[in-house]
């Protein structure tokens, strides 16, 4: 189950919630609490003061740790443009009884945090990678609004977002308070999770904006996901109408 804050929505994106809604894979929760509160849009109180940090960010948090804990043996806490991908295995159903065997049970599992910046559109480096990328992968998609993640597949070199930027896995019944970036308070705390089990992809600006090509690093895990996720793709689009049926890939 994906459980998706809700602050406001385009009438489009509803349509499709409503899609997934209805297949019980999404629970889109309503977010209104900007219709009350002067609501602070940035996460800087300096900068963007208001009654309540970041859109009610933390209470969001909590909310979803409190409504799930009981419904589900572990939540996610992280951003729509953050993917926490296991490196070893393919599903975190696969991922989290190795983090138990090697980490414990009970804990919140944090993740190295991996900025691949959206500026950059690069060929992969040679010798060929062990992924590969289906050749004239989805000319269709260049109509749709958004970023195709398949694109970005270099990540910016070692810096302080690796580990200020994280998000963490965790069982709900153990945690007591939880924030942006980990837990408050818990039965057990936090554990960092070792890059070779799993790690963050998160695409977006980069982080450090006087990077040039040659520094960044390349990492083609996520393509090991592409043949499913550009065929689940597709399938949206073309049911949405966003693309033809005959452009599948």
């Amino acid at each position: 189950m994906v459980a998706v804050i809700r602050t406001h929505l385009k009438a489009c994106v509803n349509m499709k919630f409503h899609q997934y809604r209805v297949l019980g894979f999404i629970e889109v929760i309503p977010w209104s609490m900007a219709d009350y509160l002067n609501v602070s849009r940035g996460f800087e109180p300096q900068r963007d003061p208001g009654d309540l940090h970041y859109y009610g960010q933390i209470p969001a948090l909590n909310d979803c740790v409190y409504r799930y804990m009981y419904r589900s043996k572990y939540v996610a806490l992280h951003d729509m443009d953050e993917l926490i991908l296991p490196q070893t295995v393919d599903s975190w159903r696969e991922l989290l009884p190795l983090l138990e065997l090697n980490y414990g049970v009970d804990f919140c599992y944090k993740f190295e945090n991996y900025v691949f910046p959206n500026t950059f559109k690069l060929p992969p480096p040679t010798p060929q990678p062990r992924h590969h990328l289906p050749e004239k992968c989805c000319p269709s998609w260049q109509s749709v609004s958004g970023v195709n993640i398949l694109e970005h597949l270099y990540h910016e070199p070692d810096n302080f977002m690796r580990y200020s930027n994280h998000k963490i896995i965790v069982n709900p019944r153990v945690v007591f308070a939880p924030t942006v970036h980990g837990v408050l308070k818990s039965e057990k705390g936090c554990t960092w999770v070792h890059k070779s089990f799993a790690r963050m992809y998160h695409t977006r600006p980069p982080a450090l904006r006087d990077l040039t090509a040659d520094q960044l690093v390349y990492d083609d895990r996520l393509l090991g996901y592409s043949a499913r996720l550009i065929l689940a793709v597709n399938a949206v689009l073309q049911k949405a109408g966003l693309i033809q049926e005959e452009s599948t890939q």
